[in-house]
């Protein structure tokens, strides 16, 4: 079995396009793309954004891992393989890897015909009241939450049920192979207790000043990692939403939710440039120190990055800002 995975790595390996980051050469970024929120972005922007995304799901697999599966799928796929055990959680690399993430996300969108930068939800703007945020309109956006009503999706997964993404039909479900409809299931306010929906007050003003207060990496990270971040997911995801299993990348909100946790941390690191760009410290899960020479490991879907090429959004082999 381990002599099939890695032929199967190799093989992904080769059918990786051209343009993959790993191929480009590290060049001056002197035309950096500036990723929008997706509540400002105009009506052309969104619907090829969405477009391609729906495209993705058209393209073979890179990993080949299920008969089933899509080059969509396998951003699904790999996250739920670096989840389990904890490879890209938890630990320091959790916000250059989904860095990493992102761009190779990006990258594949422009194979499907999208010009533009990764866009991002603004959650924290949107803590109030979520589900009224631009990024769930039914035409223009990702649908809203899932619904017991909507058709065929089996026990314990809500089908999203409206918008362009309520056909897409996700290969992996934590993991393992289990063919379904797009899931959501909002976690619903509760106003006596001055809980809004979506747990929105863990990502709102109080809580992002408490994770903006730290000044060393290894205090940020953890504190951005489990809330607002951790929470946004839950929010969406409930108890049977793709959200919330560690295939999480199967609901297409995941990339723009993640843009907006590197946003955060792009913000945190232009406060003081010339200590925080390279900061990255912490105990990895492994107890061993973390070093800029970590691995950000892609299983075949990207070649391996290293975390210092990913600590600057407009060096090493990035070219964005916000």
């Amino acid at each position: 079995m381990k002599f099939l995975h890695l032929v199967t790595l190799a093989s992904a390996a080769l059918a990786l396009p051209s343009d993959s980051l790993a191929s480009r050469q590290k060049k001056a970024c002197t035309s950096p793309k500036v990723r929008k929120n997706w509540a400002k972005a105009t009506s052309a922007e969104k619907k090829s954004y969405i477009d391609a995304v729906l495209c993705l799901a058209t393209k073979p697999s890179r990993l080949r891992v299920s008969t089933h599966s899509t080059l969509y799928d396998d951003f699904g796929y790999i996250h739920a393989q670096l989840t389990e055990p904890q490879r890209i959680h938890g630990e320091p690399v959790f916000l250059p890897w989904h860095r990493y993430f992102v761009q190779v996300y990006e990258d594949a969108l422009h194979s499907c015909g999208y010009t533009g930068a990764a866009m991002y939800w603004d959650w924290s703007a949107d803590w109030a009241a979520p589900s009224k945020a631009a990024v769930w309109d039914p035409v223009l956006g990702f649908g809203g939450n899932g619904s017991d009503s909507a058709d065929g999706n089996g026990p314990g997964k809500l089908r999203v049920a409206d918008g362009p993404f309520r056909n897409l039909r996700p290969t992996y479900w934590n993991g393992a192979v289990d063919p379904h409809w797009l899931s959501r299931d909002w976690i619903p306010g509760f106003p006596a207790d001055g809980q809004p929906e979506m747990i929105g007050n863990a990502y709102g003003p109080a809580i992002m000043d408490e994770v903006n207060s730290w000044t060393v990496y290894e205090r940020f990270w953890p504190a951005l990692e489990s809330s607002p971040h951790g929470a946004v997911h839950a929010g969406i995801g409930g108890g049977r939403g793709d959200m919330s299993p560690v295939s999480s990348p199967n609901d297409p909100i995941f990339f723009l939710h993640h843009t907006m946790v590197d946003k955060v941390w792009w913000q945190w690191q232009q406060r003081s440039p010339g200590n925080r760009t390279f900061a990255y410290t912490g105990l990895r899960n492994d107890g061993k120190n973390a070093t800029l020479n970590d691995v950000l490991p892609m299983l075949g879907l990207a070649p391996e990055g290293i975390v210092k090429d990913y600590m600057n959004t407009k060096g090493g082999v990035l070219c964005y800002t916000y």
